[in-house]
């Protein structure tokens, strides 16, 4: 290895100006000195390689992975066996490794190319890139721009030095460098302090460090999301969906108990069940597969700790022989109104071993989990780059659409189920979201969220909820990660609608801060909520408490709009038009059924809903009415509220009319 790295640092010395164009023909010869001296597919590495890894990210990254990072991800098991023993020299060859990088002279172009297998590595000069505007319009007028991200094949123009320097991003532990890379190609920097930043990716927060956002601020997570986001929270308020709705329209998740509290109900059930069931039992809130088992004996059962136990689907569907499931990315952009979005990729995730239903094969996880962090570790763990290709032990999930169409499946109708269980999920944490925000939350742009479902397919091709990530995994070690999750989260921040802040809402820094919110606090001002006028605070409570409203009174709300009402529509119609490849699940033309799922109606929700029934399938028009209105300034409260009035006369003749 070390005679490898010379060859590396030798030739790229030798190159005189070490610009990216000149010294590629000399990449591309190592490149393939190097595949010929790894013969063999190493798949697994022990930490002298993940150290020696690290070292290369800092200064190869995106040139490195290009061309070796495949056969880097893990090493053999035997290799693993001979690295055991070798502690002492570990040591010593990192050591000179480092001497050896630290003393190579390396140009300011190969150092902008610190990466890791996140993104594939652009060979043409910068300059050959298209060009973006940095700001995206929006669709009306006196409304402001967001910004603009990019893909890795774009880069984006540079605003004035006044609104360049306050594109900050507050780093986390946890943020990804997906992320790292979208931001970074919109011109943020990374900032230390804690006031001045615009977004974050980062930990969730208990619901009182929300208080510390300012206005002008993004975190990705909700208050309060954890009611999915944990295992038994999720189950316990799908369970209270059930009761109240039917097992009609909440049959999607398994037969589950929560320990210690349903031991009782548990052992009823058990016995009930049989010999021959088999039952799952995870921790209530882990990830990644860690303290999972499956049992089929009560005597397997811990008693010590708590427990989620539910009925094993143990006739999955198969694919050559063994089990999977799917990852589905949900973006959440507002939980009042409610807009759920659902990403058209995802990942398929197989399990390493073929499946069998035996009581002999339960303790093998890498036959009965699917999770990658679980199956990685095996020696016959298939990796796979290509996002088109069904193959190795993880898909995209177009390339399963693909699979199952050719074998007839449907995959419309299935992908139809998936979004129904998504819609009931999140609306099961609808009520615990929005009463923390009312009392953490100073305004509704700072929360946005990214999720994780996890679902799994049985024989029938029915769709059953695994479990909910408000965390979900954005490392990308393929180039099958790459592709799904870098356009996602592209997508997913264009969505998110980033605005650049006037100095004046940039607030101070907060004299104090818990432990656990001072990297997130935004300042002491006040909440400032929209105030809502007399007349719309009548209108709203008028159609929220019409205890039989017909589809006739509903309609009604669109006929007179309000200041609030325009400012929502036309946020709700600007965000639709930056979606990318994502789908605007919740509202739509046929989310009116899932209204009664609410615990409590809220009128946003129903305006969406009848505005989509209504413009649906004629968007030019939707979007002319609300420049109209934007024009005058309906929604700034500033204007003639002279429109009402001829609304309510139109209103009345329509009436008078229909009478006669």
């Amino acid at each position: 290895k070390l005679e490898i790295f010379t060859f590396m640092s030798h030739h790229v010395t030798d190159s005189e100006s070490g610009s990216l164009t000149k010294i590629q023909p000399i990449l591309l010869d190592f490149g393939r000195f190097f595949l010929n001296v790894l013969q063999e597919n190493i798949r697994s590495f022990t930490d002298i390689y993940g150290i020696t890894l690290d070292i290369f990210r800092i200064f190869w990254g995106k040139i490195f992975f290009s061309f070796f990072g495949k056969y880097l991800q893990e090493f053999s098991s035997e290799a693993k066996q001979r690295w055991a023993s070798r502690v002492e020299p570990e040591t010593q060859e990192v050591e000179l490794l480092l001497d050896l990088v630290l003393k190579t002279r390396f140009s300011s172009d190969l150092c902008y190319f610190r990466s890791s297998v996140e993104e594939p590595m652009l060979l043409e000069a910068e300059d050959d890139r298209e060009e973006q505007p940095a700001l995206v319009p929006s669709l009306f007028p006196l409304i402001p721009p967001t910004l603009y991200f990019s893909t890795a094949k774009e880069k984006v123009e540079l605003l004035p030095a006044e609104q360049r320097r306050q594109l900050k991003w507050k780093m986390s532990s946890v943020t990804p460098n997906v992320v790292k890379h979208t931001v970074g190609r919109s011109h943020f920097k990374t900032t230390k302090k804690s006031h001045d930043w615009l977004g974050c990716w980062g930990h969730h927060m208990k619901s009182p460090g929300f208080k510390t956002l300012g206005e002008h601020q993004k975190l990705n997570h909700f208050p309060g999301t954890f009611q999915i986001g944990r295992k038994d929270r999720l189950w316990r308020n799908l369970s209270k969906m059930q009761v109240r709705f039917g097992k009609q329209e909440f049959s999607f998740f398994p037969k589950t108990f929560i320990l210690p509290q349903d031991i009782k109900l548990l052992r009823k059930a058990w016995e009930d069940s049989g010999s021959k069931q088999k039952w799952i039992i995870k921790p209530p809130a882990s990830a990644r597969g860690i303290g999972i088992q499956v049992i089929h004996k009560w005597s397997q059962m811990p008693r010590k700790r708590p427990l989620l136990v539910q009925k094993y689907l143990h006739k999955p569907y198969l694919i050559s022989g063994n089990k999977f499931d799917l990852r589905i990315y949900v973006y959440v952009t507002s939980y009042d109104p409610l807009r759920i979005y659902i990403f058209s990729d995802g990942l398929v995730r197989f399990a390493s071993c073929k499946y069998s239903s035996s009581m002999k094969t339960l303790s093998n996880k890498f036959m009965h989990l699917t999770n990658y962090s679980v199956n990685k570790k095996n020696s016959e763990y298939q990796s796979n780059s290509d996002d088109k290709a069904c193959q190795g032990h993880k898909w995209a999930l177009k390339a399963l659409w693909q699979f199952l169409g050719s074998k007839g499946v449907d995959t419309s109708l299935l992908w139809e189920k998936i979004k129904d269980i998504v819609i009931k999920t999140v609306i099961a944490s609808e009520p615990y979201v929005n009463s923390l925000m009312k009392v953490n939350v100073r305004s509704s742009y700072s929360c946005h969220e990214l999720f994780g479902f996890d679902i799994m397919l049985d024989e029938n091709l029915k769709p059953w909820i695994l479990e909910v990530n408000i965390s979900p995994s954005l490392h990308s070690n393929t180039a099958l990660d790459v592709a799904v999750k870098g356009q996602m989260i592209r997508d997913l921040l264009n969505l998110a609608g980033f605005r650049i802040p006037s100095r004046d809402d940039v607030a101070t820094p907060c004299s104090s801060a818990s432990s656990s919110t001072s990297s997130l606090c935004g300042g002491t001002r006040e909440r400032s909520r929209s105030d809502l006028s007399a007349d719309e605070k009548v209108k709203r409570a008028f159609y929220l408490t019409q205890r039989y409203a017909d589809q006739d009174f509903l309609a009604s709300v669109l006929d007179v709009l309000t200041p609030e009402d325009v400012r929502v529509l036309a946020e709700t119609e600007d965000e639709f038009s930056r979606r990318g490849e994502f789908e605007r699940i919740f509202p739509s033309s046929s989310s009116s059924r899932y209204l009664r799922f609410f615990e409590c109606p809220r009128y946003v929700n129903i305006l969406l809903d009848q505005w989509e029934q209504k413009y649906w399938n004629n968007k030019t028009k939707s979007i002319d009415l609300l420049r109209t209105l934007c024009q005058k300034g309906v929604h700034l409260g500033t204007c003639d509220p002279a429109h009402m009035v001829i609304h309510l006369i139109n209103q009345k003749e329509n009436k008078r009319n229909e009478a006669s």
